[in-house]
């Protein structure tokens, strides 16, 4: 057990477990403790976080009143996610409840970044700049906000990611997600997030 995560050792015991042992009928095996509470808990998020995810794309798209620009700033979200798995991976550490409530709350500010991203930039546009300048102008001025808000969000979940307390088992992989999430969702938001929206401007024009 040392070194391993519940849900990996207890996979493997129950596998051990139904190869040696042959259950007479009427019996039942039940497998209890730190183990049940994290499997109940993975059957909710396999609920809460499509709806959460469905729920972010509604809202982005009655801000937006456009499903293209919706999509572009969800986009943020896959980006967050895969960051966040990439600093699990980095620091040795499997997935749990706590890892699952970071990749939530990294998404939406992720989201968040995008949508001040983006409605700047249509604000540029409605004031009558070129559409290029608009998404340029929009980029350059928002680059501090996001460059903060991402600054902060991390340096805030810096001792938690290096904690070694009690309940660091908790705390660590929730603030590892939260920080390797940022990092990739702030790249996307300042760097490819204005490259395609320039991209899909000049497709609807060719088209």
């Amino acid at each position: 057990m040392r070194g391993r995560d519940v849900g990996s050792f207890v996979a493997d015991a129950q596998q051990r477990v139904q190869e040696a042992v042959a259950l007479k009928p009427g019996y039942l095996m039940e497998w209890g403790g730190l183990w049940e509470h994290l499997d109940s808990g993975r059957a909710r998020l396999m609920i809460v976080v499509p709806f959460t995810f469905l729920l972010i794309f509604l809202l982005l798209f009655v801000t937006f009143h456009s499903v293209s620009e919706a999509a572009l700033v969800f986009t943020g979200i896959p980006f967050a996610v895969t960051g966040g798995v990439i600093a699990l991976l980095v620091r040795g550490m499997p997935f749990s409840m706590s890892a699952g409530v970071g990749f939530i709350a990294v998404s939406g500010v992720a989201v968040l970044n995008g949508v001040v991203m983006v409605a700047f930039i249509n604000q540029n546009k409605s004031a009558g700049m070129a559409w290029k300048d608009a998404i340029r102008s929009g980029a350059l001025s928002r680059l501090r906000p996001v460059l903060m808000t991402a600054a902060v969000a991390s340096l805030g979940f810096l001792p938690m990611a290096l904690s070694s307390t009690a309940g660091a088992e908790v705390q660590r992989p929730l603030a590892t997600v939260v920080m390797g999430g940022l990092a990739t969702s702030t790249l996307l938001t300042l760097l490819v997030l204005p490259a395609l929206l320039v991209a899909g401007r000049k497709e609807r024009q060719d088209a």
